[in-house]
C-alpha cells in the first residue's frame, strides 16, 4: 500500500484541509452562538469577558470571533456592550441546542453515564450528519 499521500494527488490533500478549515469554523461558530444564547439566558446578557471566561480564552481570541460572527450576521455588538444574537444567530443556536440534546439522549438510551455523555455529546454535535442524526432521534425515541 505504501505512503497513501502517493495515491492521492496533492489537491486532493488541500481540499481536505479546506473541509478541515470549514468544519472547524463551523464548530466555534456553532459553540459561541450557544455560549451567548446560554448567558444571555442565565445572566440577561452575554459578554466578551463572562465568553473569554467559559472559554478558557484571551479578550482578543473573543473579540476577534465576535467580529467574524458580526461579519457573518449572527450576532450585533458594540464596544464595552452586550453582545447579542440576531435572528440567523438565535435560529442557530437552536438547532445546536436540539442536536445536542438528541445525541446526549441517544447516548444516554445506549448507557453511557451522563457526565460522560453530556461531554461527548458536545463534540460529537458538530460533525453529526443530518441522516445520523434522524437515526439516534428515532433510536433514542425523540
Amino acid at each position: 500500500m505504501g505512503d497513501p499521500s502517493a495515491r492521492h494527488p496533492r489537491h486532493n490533500k488541500a481540499e481536505v484541509f479546506a473541509q478541515l478549515r470549514y468544519a472547524h469554523a463551523r464548530e466555534v461558530t456553532e459553540d459561541y452562538v450557544e455560549m451567548i444564547a446560554d448567558l444571555i439566558e442565565e445572566e440577561g446578557e452575554a459578554r466578551s469577558v463572562a465568553l473569554a471566561e467559559r472559554f478558557g480564552v484571551t479578550a482578543a481570541t473573543v473579540n476577534n470571533t465576535i467580529k467574524r460572527l458580526e461579519r457573518d450576521g449572527f450576532v450585533t455588538s458594540r464596544p464595552y456592550r452586550s453582545i447579542f444574537l440576531t435572528d440567523q444567530g438565535k435560529e442557530l443556536a437552536e438547532k445546536c441546542r436540539k442536536r445536542h440534546e438528541i445525541v446526549y439522549n441517544f447516548l444516554i438510551a445506549l448507557g453511557v453515564d451522563p457526565a460522560i455523555a453530556e461531554f461527548d455529546a458536545e463534540g460529537i454535535e458538530h460533525h453529526v450528519s443530518e441522516e445520523t442524526l434522524a437515526a439516534f432521534s428515532k433510536f433514542s425515541g425523540n
